[in-house]
């Protein structure tokens, strides 16, 4: 138990201390978007420290976790940044900013940087856990499956934001809604390869004595995602903003890809 509250407290401390520079950061440029670049890269660094003070734990097992881990953080975090260098600030953030209470850069400090950090350490869980002393010896099928799934949500992760940044990237699609590719099948194809990134590190990490016990996060994140900052603060955004989104919902699935669902015929009936 020690050799865990160590490596738990050690990287609390990393992204308390990594949240508290980019709070610092954040103050001269009077925006907190780029958060969500680290938001992945964070996993990343969560990942090596990790692997860096663990001296045991199956190493077949803590090479795949961050192998997987550092190639879906760097991929999205650079995704991110280029993306926030490009558009600007983020319109969620400038307009939680200006409803902020009192002191706005207490008010980000506690509920932007630190609580990301506290959802970041918890969501995490499996990258950490994982990389422990394992009951078995090597990676074994379940974690095979489990790196199968991330591969998955790398790739759906991957297609997805290319899609979306091309179609953006045309004038002639100014005002419409993304319908092709991959989100014909889910509206939130990122989304749904997020969670199957953390969900396939929890398979790899539940193979470990303790693993099992990080099943919280990718809860967690699967509830930010669906319920909270994720899909359903982009679609109450979405559908002020396009006309044609109401229809885009009704026949596409919200989040597990699914063909596309038929139109329904108009009703008609006699006076």
């Amino acid at each position: 138990m020690a050799d865990i509250a160590y490596v738990l407290g050690t990287n609390f401390a990393v992204l308390m201390g990594a949240m508290l520079v980019l709070w610092l950061i954040s103050m001269p440029l009077k925006d907190v978007s780029f958060i969500d670049s680290f938001w992945a890269l964070g996993f990343v660094l969560v990942a090596w420290v990790t692997f860096a003070i663990t001296a045991t734990g199956d190493p077949d097992r803590k090479m795949l976790m961050l192998g997987l881990t550092t190639v879906w953080g760097l991929r999205l975090g650079g995704y991110i940044f280029w993306r926030w260098r490009k558009e600007g600030p983020d319109k969620r953030y400038v307009a939680l900013l200006s409803k902020a209470p009192g002191n706005v850069h207490v008010f980000t400090l506690t509920k932007v940087f630190l609580l990301q950090g506290v959802l970041l350490w918890v969501v995490s869980l499996p990258v950490q856990l994982g990389q422990m002393p394992a009951a078995t010896v090597g990676v074994g099928v379940l974690a095979w499956i489990g790196a199968g799934l991330a591969v998955i949500g790398i790739f759906f992760e991957t297609v997805g934001d290319y899609q979306m940044a091309r179609f953006k990237s045309d004038p002639a699609n100014a005002g419409k809604v993304m319908d092709q590719g991959l989100w014909r099948y889910t509206r939130h194809p990122n989304y749904f390869g997020d969670a199957c990134v953390w969900w396939g590190l929890f398979l790899i990490a539940a193979e470990t004595r303790i693993g099992w016990l990080s099943v919280v996060g990718p809860i967690l994140l699967t509830f930010l995602l669906v319920q909270w900052s994720g899909a359903a603060l982009l679609e109450r955004r979405m559908k002020r903003s396009r006309p044609d989104y109401e229809d885009y919902i009704r026949r596409t699935s919200s989040f597990i890809p699914m063909p596309p669902r038929r139109a329904k015929p108009a009703e008609t009936g006699s006076a």
